[in-house]
């Protein structure tokens, strides 16, 4: 061996070092792969289908809302905000709180802006749970519950809901609570069934929690998508319930605007506390201008709230009387951008992933097979599509829909 040979050699043993150390590391989330959000995305894309899948608008927010960001970011508003949110957004959350739930915040001390909806349903899980705590999670639920749970040590604890409905069996609840449960994660309105709760859902809750020293985790992403002239509860009209619950809420989804990636959390002020220690470590601020922004909508265009379940109503009655001639049963939909959808009439003999794949590449359809919302899976024939899209895309999917 020639002596450049051997200096070579020598000088990629720190290469090769590294590579081995990095194939040692055991995964945290050893059965966690990509979301089925970005394979069916990706693969609508692949196919140039229709995207049915993921929540996300495929149209344009408001005008005023995007000029609004122009006008902040060419105001030199581009450096890091307080970590707890921009002083003017925080007292308009705390206005928009007290307007829909009559629930008066602290905005200094109660009220935290992060970066999505998600890192708050992170943050607060990290917050609330300790090593061997039980979390009691509804399926089908979001999929970022779970691999939160597991990385603040805790140990999820499933329930299933059962279609058409999925209402919650409270008693059944009562029965799966042990000395080690610590926290209940509640969504409503429910991602991804549009089931949302009722008043004696709430009190239920509220008496579960409170009689048994618990925590409440409300995910209310979807709280301003509520339909048929439904009332629109939230853990904050509960004062019992608020008092011990962190709640979660997102601008993206209410502003058109999920790729600005804008959240808050609401929670007492002692939970708060424990909150804004983690969050500081995570992202400690968020999207400046976006913040002044929408902060600026909410003064000045609060209709942009308050018209959002006519707006979004509109696009469910729709695109459920479009696909009224098909082959398809339609499961209720009683609030956010999403639709169930039964094919067990058109492929029984596919399951929903399969089935979904089929769709995005033989019809050019992309939709989320319902399955992956569960830990264990499921068998119900049954798919997710989402209606937050323009109402051309919608008949255009529905007509696709209406020949299988």
């Amino acid at each position: 061996m020639s002596i450049l040979e051997i200096c070579q050699m020598i000088a990629l043993m720190p290469v090769f070092a590294t590579f081995s150390a990095l194939m040692s590391i055991v995964s945290k989330l050893p059965a966690v792969g990509t979301t089925i959000f970005s394979q069916m995305s990706q693969l609508a894309a692949e196919q140039q289908a229709i995207n049915l899948s993921q929540g996300f608008p495929d149209f344009a927010a408001d005008s005023q809302l995007l000029a609004a960001l122009a006008r902040h970011s060419s105001a030199g508003l581009n450096q890091y905000a307080p970590m707890p949110g921009v002083p003017l957004l925080l007292q308009q959350i705390a206005a928009l709180t007290a307007r829909c739930y009559g629930r008066v915040l602290d905005e200094s001390r109660e009220i935290t802006v992060t970066s999505g909806a998600t890192e708050a349903l992170f943050v607060a899980i990290q917050m609330l749970v300790q090593p061997g705590d039980e979390v009691l999670l509804f399926d089908p639920a979001y999929d970022s519950y779970s691999p939160a749970i597991q990385l603040a040590g805790g140990v999820p604890v499933h329930l299933r809901l059962e279609a058409p409905d999925y209402r919650v069996d409270w008693q059944q609840v009562a029965t799966r609570l042990t000395p080690r449960t610590k926290l209940i994660i509640v969504n409503s309105p429910h991602n991804p069934t549009g089931m949302v709760f009722s008043h004696a859902d709430w009190l239920a809750l509220q008496h579960l929690v409170t009689q048994h020293g618990l925590y409440c985790l409300s995910d209310e992403v979807y709280e301003h998508m509520v339909y048929d002239a439904a009332p629109r509860l939230s853990a904050n009209c509960f004062a019992e319930l608020a008092a011990r619950s962190v709640i979660v809420s997102s601008f993206g989804k209410t502003f058109h605007v999920t790729g600005w990636k804008l959240g808050y959390a609401v929670a007492p002020a002692a939970l708060m506390t424990e909150f804004r220690k983690i969050h500081q470590y995570v992202t400690f601020s968020s999207f400046t201008p976006a913040q002044y922004a929408i902060a600026e909508m909410l003064r000045e265009q609060p209709q942009q709230v308050t018209e959002l379940a006519a707006f979004y109503q509109h696009k469910r009655d729709q695109f459920r009387q479009a696909l009224s001639a098909s082959r398809f049963s339609l499961l209720p939909c009683q609030g956010t951008y999403f639709q169930l959808l039964d094919y067990s009439a058109i492929a029984p003999e596919l399951d929903d992933l399969s089935f979904c794949r089929y769709l995005t590449i033989e019809h050019k359809v992309a939709a989320i097979p319902l399955s992956v919302f569960y830990q264990h899976g499921s068998n119900a024939r049954i798919i997710r599509l989402c209606f937050a899209k323009q109402d051309t895309t919608l008949a255009q999917a529905a007509e696709v829909l209406c020949r299988l």
